[in-house]
């Protein structure tokens, strides 16, 4: 997951996307020292043109020393004979023209294989990558669009997912499951010094699909108990264990979801076609992009995407000024599965919606998911799953 110092947002986002999904944009020296500190498995730091050089030079110098595994590439608008000098004392691995995209990937491609090659086969993990789905207002299929996510993503155990309701008050991701978990988030409250793999594993509760699932608190006043410091250190310790870690959130930017973003890897974006929810995506943009939150990572996936609205997917991308990902339109075969607590993408895997879902996990993956074939014409929307639970409204 590299690390890129830039405090230029303009050029933020061209130069992220030289670099391998997941990485991390910060304006500040102290937020790229707590990122290593915090991400133990990072192999290379990129130093924006924007920075002066002997401040870059001097952060390259502090890393040699303090994090000799990290490469540090030096990114000049312009650079001589003397800078490349200077740079080379103070450790820099590579000097790259700041508009050179191409040779930034080299670059980066470069310092990953010197990481390789440093901790070795047994030292170097590949870790997993963390997918927070969030909309700024409820109601919009969030929660259904998560489990169904999740279990594209895990391609009936192809991949090790878990699944983490960070909903704490109303969290509704067991229910439309029909799981009923012995443990939840709950209780590791208290027990940020202490967090491990191990310990997170006897909280989950797993789903037939080979899916896990880590319940929100059964009662909304838990919730102020459940620390930021201790759903960082959750998250982290999942990725050691498995290949995704879905993250389901409130519809708000409380500190559970805005520590669930600052983790994130990528962030999938929940909307619908009508007035205020576009308003309030387009507010929640606007704020992930002050808070430099997954620049370059965003996949826009459109819920209940019918054409008789009057709103068109092209409006709603020159309105929000990102690209539709993904479009699901409104189904009463979606309500239908959810409310029997087997999601679609289970119930019926040729349906529109669960081919849907499963492009998006394509695209997070960067790999093809097993695509499901197409549902025979006539066929029974709900014949896999009848006599569930009475579902709320709400996701």
């Amino acid at each position: 997951m590299p690390v890129l110092v830039e405090t230029d947002s303009g050029v933020v986002p061209l130069l992220l996307q030289a670099m391998p999904a997941g990485s991390h944009a910060v304006a500040a020296a102290d937020r790229m020292y707590v990122w290593l500190d915090q991400h133990i498995d990072e192999y290379v730091v990129a130093l924006g043109p924007s920075l002066p050089l002997d401040l870059a030079l001097s952060y390259a110098e502090d890393l040699r020393i303090a994090k000799p595994t990290v490469s540090v590439v030096l990114l000049r608008s312009e650079f001589d004979t003397d800078a490349l000098t200077r740079a080379m004392h103070a450790g820099v691995r590579d000097v790259i023209a700041a508009d050179d995209e191409k040779g930034l990937t080299k670059a980066v491609e470069r310092a990953h294989q010197l990481y390789l090659a440093l901790r070795g086969p047994g030292g170097a993990r590949q870790m997993g990558r963390i997918v927070t789905v969030f909309s700024p207002k409820g109601g919009v299929g969030k929660t259904t669009s998560s489990v169904n996510l999740a279990l594209a993503l895990s391609d009936k155990g192809a991949r090790k997912v878990c699944l983490v309701d960070l909903d704490l008050a109303f969290g509704d991701v067991a229910i439309t499951m029909q799981l009923f978990p012995t443990h939840s988030i709950e209780q590791a409250v208290g027990s940020e010094d202490s967090i491990d793999l191990a310990m997170i594993e006897g909280l989950l509760t797993r789903h037939q699909d080979s899916l896990n699932v880590l319940a929100a608190p059964a009662h909304p006043d838990v919730r102020e108990r459940v620390t930021p410091l201790l759903i960082s250190r959750i998250l982290r310790a999942l990725r050691d264990g498995f290949d995704y870690i879905v993250v389901d959130t409130s519809p708000s930017f409380d500190d559970a979801t805005l520590t669930a973003l600052d983790e994130t890897d990528e962030c999938v974006i929940i909307a619908t076609l009508d007035v205020p929810t576009l308003k309030n995506v387009k507010v929640a943009l606007e704020t992930m992009d002050m808070l430099n939150i997954a620049r370059g990572h965003r996949h826009l996936l459109l819920n209940r995407a019918d054409d008789e609205v009057g709103i068109s997917v092209d409006k709603v991308e020159s309105i929000l000024n990102m690209p539709v990902a993904v479009q699901v339109r409104s189904a009463i075969d979606v309500a239908a599965a959810t409310n029997a607590g087997t999601p679609i993408v289970s119930a019926q895997p040729g349906h529109a919606a669960s081919r849907a879902y499963v492009e998006l996990a394509s695209t997070l993956t960067g790999e093809p998911v097993a695509a499901p074939a197409p549902a025979a014409p006539g066929a029974d929307s709900g014949s896999k799953s009848r006599g569930g639970l009475f579902r709320r409204g709400r996701s």
